[in-house]
Formats: C-alpha cells, structure tokens, sequence
C-alpha cells in the first residue's frame, strides 16, 4: 500500500471527504435537546446514501476478535471520548456531543469529526472545545513536507497540556486512501521515537481527542464506547488533509 496518493487517487478521497464534509456542516442544525443519538445517525446515514457512497462505519471492525460496530456514526456525548453507539439516548442542554463521521464512495475514503454543544454549555466545556479545536488546526499547519510527525504530535499536545488538558494516548489518527485506516500512525503527543518523515501526497486523519481531566480512558462493555477515566468531558476534532508543496489542504473543510 502506497503511502504516497497518485493524482487520481487524491481525487476519489476528496469525494469522500466532500460527503463527510457534507455531514458535518448540515448535522449541527439537528443537535438540540430532546433529539435523540439514534435519529441524529439516521440522518447521517440518510445525507451518504443519497450521495451515492457508503457508511464506512457500519459493520467495520467484523473479525473473530470484535463484533461489527452497528451504526452509520460514532456519536459521543460527554465523557465518551469516541466510538460511542447511537441509541435512544436523548441529548440534554449543556451536553457536548462528538460526530465522527466516514464515508467510502467508489473505493476510497473520508472521515472527519467535530464535537459540538448541546444548547448552552458551561464554561469548562466551552474551553475544552476551543483548546481541542484550535489544537487540530495547530497540528494541521505542521504537516508539510520535510517535517516529522512528531511536529505535528508536539504541536497539539503542547497546545492541549499547557491548558491542564489530557490527550489521549491510546488512540491516534491515521493515515486514509483505500482503506479507512492505513499507515502512519499520527499520534496526538510527542514520542523522542518517531522520526517519520511527511512528504508530498501524503493523506491523513488528524484527530486530536482531548479530556478535561486525565488522558486515561477506558472501553465499555459494549466493545467500542471509550470514556474518560474521571468521568470528565471530552472532545473530538478531525479532518482529512492532504500534504502538498506548500500549505497543508484540508479535504473535509467546510465545518
């Protein structure tokens, strides 16, 4: 698998990453109290379908090891960090809920993320999105070619940690193509190990999730939901960009 995307391909992941954008910018006219996370993923499913593409969550993750993960989206309200499973769970004023959301249309993929707030949300929330948002664009702005990862991963953690945030550890962003997840790794936190160097035509996944609390988190019962730890909140930010000549480009843009 080729870490560096031909022209065409290039232009069969915008596509993808055109319907994730799609989503998210219509999605946040939805997110009220009362709604509930499995109407909001209906809707999702509805805006990728008439597209012409494919969820490319649902059934992902079927093997002898894992159960297929069920839903269109992954939608995680406060302290799930991802992979939280749309249900009847009914969102309330001052939550803040996560929408991951990926997309595969004619053999390629896109994915993106943005966490948002229910109503009015308290201050701590409103800092936490803020920090996390800004720090995905931080990142983002490293990825050029000639640079390492670890430019990008420092530029987030620094960012988040110098805020009292905690950044996940066990979970990173990815590269993306044909598959939804290929290589490199692109961890959130600086490692003195990872000298990977980003070049030209290179895609990838950057998606910082951040906790008000620790960076420890745990998985549910259900197999896929990841929460905090501390029960505190925490937040998801996540574009598909392509690493060019000069400034990064963000595939998913538009929310």
């Amino acid at each position: 698998m080729g870490l560096i995307k031909s022209s065409r391909e290039i232009d069969l992941i915008k596509e993808s990453c055109r319907i994730v954008s799609l989503v998210l910018k219509n999605i946040g006219n939805y997110i009220k109290p009362g709604i509930t996370t499995k109407e909001i993923n209906n809707i999702i499913e509805e805006i990728i379908i008439s597209e012409g593409a494919d969820p490319a969550f649902k059934g992902y993750g079927k093997s002898k090891y894992s159960k297929p993960f069920p839903a269109a989206s992954c939608i995680s309200v406060n302290e799930e960090v991802v992979h939280g499973i749309p249900s009847d769970r009914k969102l309330m004023e001052g939550d803040i809920v996560s929408i991951d959301v990926g997309v595969k249309k004619n053999g390629y993929f896109g994915d993106g993320a943005y966490t948002f707030p229910v109503g009015e949300i308290n201050e701590k929330k409103k800092k936490l999105l803020k920090i996390t948002k800004e720090s995905l664009y931080l990142g983002i702005a490293q990825a050029r070619d000639g640079n390492q990862m670890n430019d990008v991963s420092y530029a987030i953690q620094e960012h988040c940690e110098s805020s009292g945030f905690g950044v996940v550890r066990v979970l990173v962003g990815h590269g993306i193509g044909s598959k939804l997840h290929e290589e490199p790794p692109v961890p959130n936190y600086y490692s003195q190990d990872n000298k990977f160097l980003l070049k030209k035509g290179m895609v990838l996944a950057i998606e910082p999730m951040v906790n008000y609390g620790t960076h420890e988190v745990i998985c549910l019962e259900d197999g896929w939901t990841i929460v905090t730890k501390d029960k505190e909140p925490s937040a998801h930010f996540e574009h598909t960009i392509l690493i060019t000549d000069n400034e990064p480009e963000i595939l998913t843009k538009g929310y």
